[in-house]
Formats: C-alpha cells, sequence, structure tokens
C-alpha cells in the first residue's frame, strides 16, 4: 500500500512498440527503508506513434503515465526517471509543435510536485522489467494490460 505521506519515483520508457511506467516507493518498514512496487502499467504504441522520434515518444510516455497515475500522483511529490534527456525540455520549450504544447498543458499541473531526472538505459531496465513484458504475456498483441496485484509480489526480487 502506497503512503501518500512518502514521496514517488515515476520511472517511464517508450521501447520498440510500447509505453512502460513503474511507480515505486520507498518505505521505512521496522525501522529499515524499502523500496517496493506500487504498480506497473504498459500500452502498445498505436500507428500513429509510431512516426514519433524518440524524444516525442518519451514525452508521450509521460504525459500517458501521468494520465493513468492521476490517483497516486496527484498531490504529491514524486520524481520521474527516465533514459531520455528530452523529457526535461518538455517543460521549457519555447515553441512547441501542436503535440507538444498539448502535453505541456497536460503536465502543468505537476510542474510544483515533479522533479525530471536522467538515468542511463542500463539502469532503468532494471525498474522497468516487469511493464515492459507485461503486455506481451497478458494480452496477446493488441490493448492494455490489465491491472494486476500479484503482479508487484511476483516481480519484487527483480526491483530490490
Amino acid at each position: 500500500m502506497p503512503d501518500w505521506k512518502l514521496p514517488f519515483k515515476l520511472y517511464i520508457d517508450a521501447c520498440g512498440e510500447q509505453l512502460g511506467a513503474a511507480l515505486h516507493q520507498t518505505q521505512i518498514i521496522n525501522d529499515k527503508p524499502v523500496k517496493g512496487p506500487i504498480c506497473f502499467i504498459s500500452r502498445q504504441i498505436k500507428p500513429t506513434e509510431a512516426r514519433y522520434r524518440k524524444s516525442q515518444m518519451e514525452c508521450l510516455c509521460l504525459v500517458w503515465a501521468l494520465e493513468k497515475l492521476h490517483y497516486y500522483l496527484d498531490g504529491t511529490v514524486f520524481d520521474v526517471i527516465t533514459d531520455c534527456n528530452s523529457v526535461k525540455y518538455l517543460l521549457n520549450m519555447r515553441a512547441p509543435n501542436r503535440h507538444m504544447l498539448r502535453w505541456q498543458i497536460a503536465i502543468h499541473e505537476y510542474r510544483g510536485s515533479m522533479t525530471i531526472a536522467h538515468k542511463s538505459g542500463n539502469t532503468q531496465k532494471r525498474q522497468m522489467g516487469s511493464s515492459k513484458y507485461s503486455l506481451k504475456s497478458s494480452m496477446g498483441t493488441t490493448g492494455e494490460a490489465p491491472y494486476r496485484r500479484d503482479m508487484c509480489h511476483r516481480h519484487w526480487h527483480r526491483i530490490l
């Protein structure tokens, strides 16, 4: 269960044909900090999104994850961890195109409580492992993976 007083970490990644996000939190259990997953989400990209550049895909992933995880993130402090530096610049872009402008507006409400940090792709894979593969194992080829409560427990050993 999440502790609403503690900060969250949102790991996002757009890779190949999917968007994925993993929400984590470090909680104090028996006087020791324990990092654990709150939830994993993923979806396939749409045909029109397949033409986006890598930087646009990462920005799309952030906006999508914020919409899906609004329940957890609204009113809380959290860090967004990404393997693409472009996401940082989405907030400060001067003359964005239509997509980027809509995305700037969508994430504006989180601006005071969100920080964006860059981590290399190798470090990112460790946190995102289960969300990247949950879609194909749960749904086949299309649609969003259903939320599976047991997924957090099943993949706990990969994250710690």
